[in-house]
């Protein structure tokens, strides 16, 4: 046997060596004029133009991908998670109009290989740069016997900056205002478990059946990264008055939308103000999935919604046009304790 070595005990020093000189490139390529430090060091500094902001206050956020991962194993498709990593954070801190200024990943993997860990980090600093964010440090934990084979996981942890007089938290929302929602691109990173449970465990399709209502293969339609609202809402809220903002997740409309509502009212959702992509339409059908629970577990199409008041949404859907974004008048706020109530 020899000497034991820790590679031997399944950590590679040399190939995260590698690993480090393969993604530099394209880690500094996200970088911000504000960051101060270059990649390598214990930790990552970054100096924000203080001057632009009256009382500036920093606004922080975590998330991961989850099961959507597992579509990636399946796959052996790794360039696209990173984005979902960065959009579930960079959105979450957007809702309370935070512009982000830099990102953190933590990447745990059993057996680091370099070439494929390099597809996880730059679908990262493609988000990132989607975002306007700079990737400043991060993790990589090799951890043999934790993860299987080809396995690993992801966090990501965003930190933005907003003036205290421009933060958005809903306290301003009243009856009548209107509710704006943001198209989705499908699923986003949420409701994998059942989304896995239906197609794989109980109807038994493979990662590249292809599905007619879909119009493309199981796996490229579950692997469609989360959209990134970052820059066409900072372009709006320089123009506009946004009241609330919700980032649709985990819980769907039904759980997300209610956070930022003040005691005393209600969201009136009106299910048939927008397009509900085929992919939900065929988890419901073929899961017999009831309409409560699937609009509890998915985002339904809509990703991101923005409250306005009646007299600012049609220049609103206008320029949220003009900025690339498919918006729809989804409802309204009402009197009322019902948290979410779809007419």
């Amino acid at each position: 046997m020899g000497d034991l070595t820790y590679k031997k005990a399944g950590v590679d020093i040399d190939a995260g060596n590698r690993f480090v000189g393969i993604i530099s490139p394209f880690v500094k390529a996200t970088f911000r004029k504000e960051v101060v430090t270059d990649i390598g060091g214990f930790g990552a500094l970054f100096k924000p133009d203080i001057e632009r902001y009256k009382n500036p206050i920093l606004v922080s956020g975590t998330d991961g991908v989850g099961t959507k991962l597992k579509i990636a194993f399946m796959m052996d498709r790794h360039d696209t998670v990173g984005i979902d990593l960065v959009a579930m954070c960079v959105n979450d801190i957007l809702t309370s109009g935070a512009e982000p200024l830099f990102f953190l990943d933590y990447f745990a993997i059993g057996r680091l290989r370099p070439e494929k860990a390099a597809e996880v980090v730059r679908g990262i600093c493609n988000g990132c740069s989607e975002a306007g964010c700079s990737l400043i440090g991060g993790e990589t934990a090799e951890m043999p016997d934790f993860y299987g084979e080809g396995e690993y996981d992801l966090s990501g942890f965003a930190v933005g900056i907003v003036d205290e007089d421009r933060v958005i938290d809903g306290s301003g929302i009243k009856a009548g205002d209107v509710l704006v929602g943001l198209a989705s691109s499908g699923l986003h990173s949420n409701g994998f478990s059942l989304v896995r449970r239906l197609f794989f465990d109980e109807k038994g399709y493979s990662i590249d059946r292809f599905m007619p209502e879909l119009g493309t293969t199981l796996g490229e339609e579950l692997i469609r990264p989360t959209r990134i609202y970052v820059k066409s809402v900072l372009e709006m809220s320089k123009d506009f008055k946004i009241k609330g903002m919700a980032h649709i997740t985990g819980g769907g409309i039904t759980e997300n939308l209610p956070r930022i509502l003040p005691s005393g009212l209600k969201a009136v959702i009106k299910k048939d103000s927008w397009q509900i992509q085929p992919v939900f339409s065929v988890i419901q059908e073929l899961g017999n999935v009831s309409p409560s629970e699937m609009f509890r577990v998915f985002n339904m199409g809509i990703g991101f919604i923005l409250v306005f008041s009646e007299e600012d949404v049609e220049r609103a859907i206008f320029r949220l046009k003009e900025l690339g974004e498919r918006p729809y008048i989804i409802g309204f706020i009402d009197k009322g304790e019902g948290g979410c109530v779809y007419v």
